[in-house]
């Protein structure tokens, strides 16, 4: 199959710019608030964030090419590609509420929501192609381990 440049450059272009925004959102909540939470242990260094999630949005833009590659009007592509534009959006949601708000609360309740969303349509990206649905294991396994995160966060800091 070649490759359709334009349109995995399009979906590189939306996926990045979902994580561009979410940074936004991010960025001035880091000092000193998100600085000064109560945090567990296993809190990955602030570092680790930006190059963990520039990779994740490629892999999900690449899992997403695949799909939307195999035509619309495929049974089931139209409702992965929509399964996945709302993830996304929830996923940039989730920088806007527990750091845009500074509701640890609230973020866990979304992260729940955005974990659920991702679970959904990796398994729909499955049906139509696995790796497309491989490619989404990263994120899920990440969004994971962030809303376990998100948790201790929450309980560490309960006025918050």
């Amino acid at each position: 199959m070649a490759i359709n440049w334009p349109a995995l450059l399009t979906a590189i272009f939306i996926c990045q710019a979902a994580g561009l925004i979410g940074a936004k959102v991010t960025r001035p909540a880091l000092k000193p608030w998100y600085r000064d939470l109560k945090k567990p242990l296993f809190t990955p260094p602030d570092w680790l964030f930006a190059p963990a999630w520039i990779t994740l949005y490629l892999l999900m833009a690449v899992a997403v090419y695949l799909i939307w590659m195999q035509g619309l009007n495929t049974a089931g592509v139209k409702t992965a590609v929509v399964v996945f534009i709302i993830q996304l959006l929830l996923n940039s949601a989730w920088s806007f509420i527990f750091f845009g708000m500074k509701s640890p609360l609230y973020g866990l309740i979304e992260i729940v929501i955005l974990w659920l969303s991702i679970a959904v349509c990796s398994v729909l990206f499955w049906q139509i192609s696995i790796l497309a649905g491989w490619l989404m294991v990263p994120y899920l396994l990440w969004v994971s381990f962030a809303a376990v995160l998100n948790f201790a966060i929450w309980k560490l800091n309960p006025s918050r």
